[in-house]
């Protein structure tokens, strides 16, 4: 009988942990955790917002939108010796017809093109030999370079795409690298409102060698990333000087997420905001991310300077993330 008290102990207590889909387990999640500090403070909801500071991470046909030229650059504070860094660069292109006079130009569609770099990584990983003494630190380096191409065929529809390539170090000669591509679209339903759709992380796989370590021992093997499906939707009111959006992500790795922003003018140069990421609609266990954070922007000449700032709270880890970031718009 105590036997089986304790059988029944043991079942209800694994039964009762929180079950997390297979896409935490998937390749690439450094990828998936978001782009700089204001997308992240608005929760990740970022594919259909065209206001602001831009990039093609969230939605590869956003490069459009970009007023002037802009530079971005973040560094994440995290727990357990992580590391996490963006850096990105965004452009709009006007395109005239030809045979007209100057004074009467007027641009008959427009591309743009954004390039950037996420880094993160693992260091202060103890090395350790057989009977366990220290013989040096380790680290671990993950990296995705993106390059997109954007371009309106209407005054309501742009399309993007971007090619991505990933770079994984993670022991001395064991590395691994692929490449992916994303496509997304935007429709202007009005001046306010604006509808996007998201393929993300087509082809995105890594394949290892580990031969050059193990030698005859070694094989090579392929895991692919999640394929990330995405409609979202934002709106602008530009009486009360407040932006929201939303959008839902389905993977292939089994979830179907909820993701929400707002971002609020509070005064000249001062936005402030707040959202929410991973409320995972399959699974009611999968822990959600709530963020806040703000933007402060000063004009020097031509130049606008910025300065962003996210919270985020991180569910099982010693401490929540910060991310701070710096952004020049020429």
């Amino acid at each position: 009988m105590k036997k089986y008290f304790l059988f029944l102990l043991f079942v209800s207590a694994a039964l009762s942990q929180p079950q997390f889909s297979s896409i935490s387990n998937m390749p690439g999640a450094f990828s998936r955790m978001g782009f700089g500090a204001r997308g992240i403070g608005m929760g990740n909801a970022m594919s259909a917002v065209t206001e602001g500071n831009l990039v093609s991470y969230y939605n590869p046909a956003l490069s459009v939108f970009q007023q002037k030229n802009l530079f971005q650059t973040s560094y994440s504070f995290l727990s357990l010796d992580r590391s996490l860094n963006f850096l990105s660069f965004t452009k709009r292109f006007d395109i005239y017809p030809r045979g007209e006079s100057e004074s009467d130009r007027k641009p008959v569609s427009t591309a743009g093109i954004s390039a950037g770099i996420i880094n993160s990584g693992v260091g202060n990983i103890s090395e350790r030999d057989n009977e366990g003494i220290q013989t040096g630190t380790l680290s671990t380096s993950e990296n995705q370079f993106f390059l997109s191409l954007a371009k309106t065929f209407s005054d309501k529809f742009v399309v993007g795409i971007a090619i991505k390539f990933y770079y994984y170090k993670l022991y001395q000669n064991i590395k691994a690298s692929g490449l992916g591509f994303d496509l997304g679209v935007i429709y202007s339903l009005s001046d306010n409102f604006k509808l996007a759709a998201v393929v993300a992380d087509f082809n995105s796989k890594y394949k290892w060698d580990s031969t050059p370590l193990l030698g005859q021992n070694g094989t090579i093997t392929e895991d692919a990333f999640p394929l990330l499906k995405k409609i979202g939707v934002s709106y602008k009111n530009n009486e009360y000087k407040i932006l929201a959006s939303a959008e839902i992500e389905n993977s292939s790795g089994g979830t179907n997420i909820l993701r929400a922003g707002v971002e609020y003018n509070l005064v000249e140069q001062l936005f402030i905001r707040g959202g929410i990421d991973n409320i995972n609609l399959s699974n009611s266990d999968f822990p959600a991310r709530p963020s806040l954070g703000f933007s402060y922007f000063r004009l020097f000449g031509d130049l606008l300077f910025g300065v962003d700032y996210a919270f985020v709270i991180e569910r099982y880890s010693p401490s929540d993330r910060h991310i701070i970031g710096v952004n020049l718009r020429f």
